[in-house]
């Protein structure tokens, strides 16, 4: 802290002016922090958590899914069985938390009134059981798994804070058999479920250090921008940084950058960079022991504030200029309206209504052959369970494992950030939808829940279900005589969670020739650099911006059940070839064949897409042919463009996203092998609680339970058509899975939605195939009454 205490004359006169009010103002923590205040929130009162449980007793009538057309709404059924993946009902979120406070060793604060040296519940969900128990009760008679509360503990009431994973349970909770323990045969770090937390101190970071900083180079702030980042209500500028902290040779350093905060309601701050950049060292506790380490601009390094600030009031200082605010970055319309626009444009309907059943207390999904469960987790959203097809299941378990963009650039800010979205869960910034935008009007939507704060929250119609028309067929052909064509109708579920500036859109579609697939589009405020210098990475898109390069890269498990638990992988691959035949007459001819190879173990089962797309990857039952010979079974494939992450050896990472470095991994499924993530990996890079690499330890793969890990992705080096915001048409990435062999033939031949146009004999004859027909008395002919005006949101 000596840096304050050698301040220039001129410094020390604005800062005095400027710092007069400083103590008194305590404000939340700056963009880009999630833009639901309350999650953040430290606080819920002891009167506020009673009325909550008791509320949680009692039931709670708010959050209920909102009808909105009844004529349209999905069939309501009841599920086979319960959902075992399903969230916590409110009484046992409820009964959780009580337990816990009640247990003294736990040393528990009720968060709205916990400080920084306070250990705090950090989140109750459900501790989703182990496939080895899941099997029996989904597919037989075997009993219920039992059931947990995952519980993760912030114990900051201690000079090393951390948290702590616990399960609780069994549920519901009885005080003879209730207890805790440590979570830790998930992860391959086992050291009790802990994890140290680098963020405990976020309060005081910014009023006890980042908002001092900017105090004492107030006198340059205002002369290069007109602006200060203090901690005023009437701050123009405000300070953030690298996502995860540096934590190289036992220190923990901070890079942040200076940014214009924006003059309207939009949330474009991550276009207004500014160019200025600092470094600390922040390690342990006691910010009076924290240390500046120097300041960075046009690519030059000071030292100290001293060096930096005699450089630039020096003759001859080079100032690059602000990024601005303006209608360039905000989102509404702009522009001359294009001619017919204002015409309403095509919509398309559902005359019959949902053609699909729900049970929405279980989260269960039927349509046409195809059933599955709903999870919904903090960390990472829905997952689908238990996905089958004419009731055999195909997929225990698909669902997002981590989203990372990996940023590069010549400044610390984008060299220094690699987002691992999880830390910040895409449970709590799953919104509500919007009808007629996000999905169609006509859909039918889920509630999802997530606990913060000692309650659980309902966030309302934040999953749509619906069904939906390709603009291209399933099937046509035409001859001399006839034309034949069959719709392409396929079923959503779909997600929007934003995460900072990025909204990331994620569907699963399933489609009538027994075909599925998961796709994630993203939208929404690239993070940007600042332009002086940057030049090798990335385009000049405004004044001083760049848009900096980055990758993104998420990661899917597919835990495949083709036909039973025991499957292989079978990589063929088309090559080229030069060969004789015996009708060849001794010639040989250039042409391709195939090639077959079983991946064996763990040791080569890491690799990523084949050039030319000539590698097709296949999920078979070696032990289930169809009546031609051929093993039955899935293909994986590229559905809209995938990615893995250019980095190698990611300096900011560690070994904290080892999964991100193949399309295509496989590993034994295994109970103590959960997941590719943990949401604080990014607490402590070379050492997280899961390293994904330890997954791979040689065992068979051939014959087994096997589990995929997929990524999808974008390499994004954004250029003007990204401003103001990302466009979805070509951010998009999806993975397809496909029939192969499985069935004897194409299976959308068993819709009735096509049509043949016979014209052989010169008149037309059209087959319908016993479709639906609209009545010729002037009535609906059971079709739902149509709306034809356009849709206005909700707010």
């Amino acid at each position: 802290m000596a840096f304050f205490n050698s301040l220039s004359p001129r410094a020390v006169a604005t800062s005095a002016l400027l710092l007069t009010s400083f103590a008194q103002d305590a404000l939340a923590r700056p963009s880009p922090d999630p833009k639901a205040p309350w999650v953040k929130n430290t606080g819920l009162g002891k009167k506020k958590m009673a009325n909550r449980l008791k509320r949680a007793i009692m039931g709670d009538k708010r959050a209920v899914e909102t009808p909105f057309c009844s004529e349209t709404l999905a069939t309501e059924i009841k599920a086979p069985k319960p959902n075992v993946w399903g969230p916590l009902a409110d009484v046992e979120v409820a009964s959780v938390v009580e337990w816990l406070f009640a247990q003294s060793n736990l040393n528990l604060t009720v968060t709205e009134e916990a400080g920084g040296w306070d250990n705090t519940i950090q989140l109750v969900e459900a501790m989703w059981p182990n496939k080895t128990d899941v099997l029996s009760f989904v597919d037989g008679d075997g009993p219920a798994p039992t059931k947990y509360a995952h519980v993760v503990l912030n114990n900051r009431a201690t000079e090393d804070p951390h948290y702590a994973d616990i399960i609780v349970g069994p549920l519901p909770l009885d005080n003879a058999t209730a207890r805790w323990e440590p979570l830790e045969y998930p992860y391959t770090k086992k050291n009790g479920g802990k994890v140290r937390n680098l963020d405990a101190d976020s309060d005081r970071l910014y009023l006890e250090w980042l908002f001092k900083i900017g105090a004492s180079i107030a006198d340059i702030t205002l002369d290069m921008w007109n602006g200060t980042a203090i901690g005023l209500e009437n701050d123009t500028l405000s300070i953030w940084g690298i996502d995860p902290l540096w934590q190289d040779d036992g220190e923990i350093i901070r890079w942040d950058t200076f940014w214009n905060i924006p003059t309207g309601d939009f949330d474009d701050m991550t276009l207004l960079p500014l160019g200025l950049y600092f470094s600390s060292e922040v390690s342990g506790r006691d910010p009076s022991k924290w240390q500046l380490r120097g300041w960075l601009y046009n690519n030059i390094f000071y030292e100290t504030t001293e060096a930096f600030r005699a450089a630039y009031w020096s003759e001859g200082f080079v100032k690059n200029g602000p990024n601005v605010d303006g209608d360039w970055a905000r989102t509404d319309q702009n522009g001359v309206v294009p001619e017919m626009d204002k015409a309403q444009g095509p919509v398309i309907v559902a005359p019959a209504g949902a053609r699909f059943a729900v049970d929405h207390k279980e989260k269960y999904v039927e349509w046409m052959d195809w059933s599955f469960y709903v999870g919904f987790s903090r960390d990472t959203g829905p997952g689908l369970f238990d996905i089958r097809y004419k009731g055999e299941r195909l997929v225990y378990e698909l669902s997002l494992q981590e989203a990372l963009a990996h940023y590069a650039g010549n400044d610390p800010m984008n060299s220094g950030t690699a987002y691992l979205d999880s830390f910040y869960g895409f449970g709590p910034y799953t919104f509500e939808l919007v009808k007629g935008y996000d999905c169609p009007a006509y859909a039918t939507y889920m509630n999802t829940s997530f606990y913060v704060n000692e309650e659980t929250r309902t966030h309302i119609d934040s999953l749509c279900l619906f069904e939906y028309v390709a603009d291209y067929p399933m099937q046509r052909h035409t001859t001399s005589d006839y034309v034949s064509v069959t719709k392409n109708t396929y079923f959503v579920i779909r997600s929007i969670a934003t995460i900072g500036n990025y909204d990331y859109q994620q569907s699963f579609s399933f489609f009538l020739d027994g075909s599925f697939a998961v796709e994630v589009r993203a939208s929404g405020y690239i993070q940007s650099a600042y332009f002086a210098g940057n030049e090798d990475y990335g385009f000049k898109i405004h004044d001083n911006l760049s848009g900096s390069m980055h990758d993104h890269v998420l990661n899917f498990k597919a835990d495949f059940d083709v036909l039973g638990t025991n499957n292989s992988i079978e990589l063929m691959t088309m090559v080229p070839v030069s060969r004789s035949y015996p009708w060849s007459a001794g010639k040989v001819r250039n042409t391709m064949a195939l090639e077959r190879k079983f991946i064996e173990t763990e040791d080569e089962s890491r690799f990523n897409w084949g050039p030319n797309s000539a590698t097709q990857v296949l999920i078979v039952n070696e032990n289930e042919r169809n009546k031609h010979g051929e093993l039955r079974g899935y293909r994986v494939l590229p559905y809209k463009g995938t990615a893995h992450l250019t980095v190698q050896n990611s300096t900011n990472l560690g070994v904290a996203a080892q999964w991100a470095n193949h399309d295509i991994q496989i590993t034994k499924q295994k109970n103590s092998e959960q997941k590719a993530y943990h949401a604080f990996n990014t607490q402590d890079v070379h050492d997280p609680p899961v390293n994904f690499d330890k997954y791979f330890d040689g065992e068979s793969v051939r014959n087994e339970d096997i589990v995929l890990w997929l990524n999808l992705g974008m390499h994004h080096v954004p250029h003007t058509g990204d401003l103001p915001n990302t466009v979805q048409t070509t951010a998009h990435s999806g993975i397809q899975f496909m029939p192969s062999n499985y069935f004897d033939i194409d299976q959308s031949r068993r819709t009735v939605n096509q049509v043949r146009i016979n014209y052989s004999n010169g008149s037309a004859e059209v087959e319908e195939f016993g479709q639906f027909k609209a009545s010729t008395d002037g009535t609906c002919g059971g079709t739902c009454k149509l709306n034809y005006l356009p849709l206005e949101p909700e707010h």
